[in-house]
C-alpha cells in the first residue's frame, strides 16, 4: 500500500487530518482519517467504515449508514484522538451497481441477505486486511473499536491488532430501516446495541454494520 501527503481536513464534526492510501493489489483508494496523536497509543478509538455511497453521500434512508459514520466522527472528536478508515468496499463487497441491484429485489420482498444471496454473492464479502495493515503502519498498540460487527472485532483479532473494548454504534430506526437493521442483527450477527423497537417517522433518525 501507499500513503499520500497528509493534510488538514476541518468538517463540521470537528477538526481531523487525512490522508489517502492506494491499494496496490486492488489500484483502490480509500481514506484514513485522523484525530490527535495516535501513533504508538494505546486504546485509540477506531472506526472502520465501508463505503455506502447512498447513505453517506445522498442521505439514503434505506441503511443506517451516514448516521454511524456521523456519529464515529463526533465520537472520535469527543475522545480527542482517534483513526477512521474509509474503506471503498461498496454494498458490503458487492459493488454500487449490484447493490442497487440488490435493492430492487428488496423492493420485491426480499431481505438484504436474501437478495444478495439470489444475485450470487454471500452475506458480506467486505475484507478488513488494508485496514490491519494501516493500523500497524500507525503503530497503534491496542484499538477502542467503535462497531455493532462481531466480524470486524474478528478481523482485527487475526491480523494480531488488540482489541482493548467496543464502542457500540446506538441507531434509532425510521420506517425505512427498521426491517434492515433487524435482518443485521437476527441473519449477520451484529450485536444486540440497535434500538429496533420502535420505527420513527422519516427524518427523526439519528445517531448512532453495516456497523
Amino acid at each position: 500500500m501507499r500513503f499520500s501527503a497528509e493534510a488538514t481536513l476541518p468538517t463540521r464534526f470537528g477538526g481531523f487530518r487525512v490522508r489517502a492510501v492506494q491499494e496496490h493489489r486492488k489500484g483502490k483508494e480509500h481514506l484514513v482519517i485522523l484525530r490527535g496523536r495516535v501513533r504508538g497509543k494505546r486504546d485509540v478509538a477506531v472506526r472502520l467504515h465501508s463505503e455506502c455511497l447512498t447513505g453517506d453521500v445522498m442521505g439514503s434512508l434505506r441503511c443506517d449508514c451516514r448516521d454511524q459514520l456521523e456519529k464515529s466522527l463526533r465520537l472520535i472528536e469527543e475522545q480527542g484522538a482517534g483513526v477512521l478508515i474509509y474503506l471503498r468496499q461498496e454494498g458490503r463487497g458487492i459493488g454500487l451497481m449490484n447493490k442497487i441491484r440488490a435493492y430492487s429485489l428488496q423492493e420485491k420482498g426480499y431481505d438484504t441477505v436474501e437478495a444478495n444471496q439470489r444475485l450470487g454473492f454471500g452475506d458480506d464479502l467486505r475484507d478488513y486486511d488494508l485496514a490491519v495493515r494501516i493500523l500497524r503502519a500507525l503503530e497503534i498498540k491496542s484499538v477502542a473499536l467503535i462497531t455493532n460487527n462481531p466480524d470486524k472485532i474478528a478481523a482485527l483479532a487475526k491480523g494480531d491488532i488488540a482489541v482493548s473494548r467496543r464502542i457500540p454504534l446506538v441507531v434509532r430506526p425510521n420506517r425505512f430501516n427498521v426491517g434492515y437493521l433487524k435482518t443485521k442483527r437476527s441473519k449477520l450477527g451484529h450485536l444486540p446495541d440497535l434500538k429496533v423497537g420502535n420505527s420513527r417517522s422519516v427524518g427523526s433518525s439519528k445517531g448512532g454494520r453495516k456497523a
